[in-house]
């Protein structure tokens, strides 16, 4: 089990959200818990580099964690559109 921990501007940008969007963040949010921080089965999921990575949520939101090598802490440090996605 990870322990995933989701920053304060992820929150605030998530609950102007669509419903839809907010309901898909908490699957991946359970998923991240449950499994790490390698979701093969999310849309266009991918590595960033080094201990960061990234899926879509929808086609147009995504959402980025990091998880340092070894650890069971996963930060979730990006939910929000594509185009502004720091990578």
């Amino acid at each position: 089990m990870y322990r995933v921990t989701v920053r304060k501007a992820v929150l605030k940008k998530l609950a102007k959200a669509p419903e839809s969007v907010r309901i898909l963040f908490d699957e991946l949010a359970e998923d991240l818990k449950a499994k790490g921080p390698i979701q093969t089965t999310w849309p266009n999921f991918s590595s960033l580099g080094k201990s960061k990575y990234h899926c879509h949520l929808t086609y147009s939101w995504v959402a980025c964690w990091y998880n340092e090598t070894d650890s069971k802490d996963i930060e979730v440090y990006y939910a929000g559109s594509r185009e502004d996605a720091p990578y």
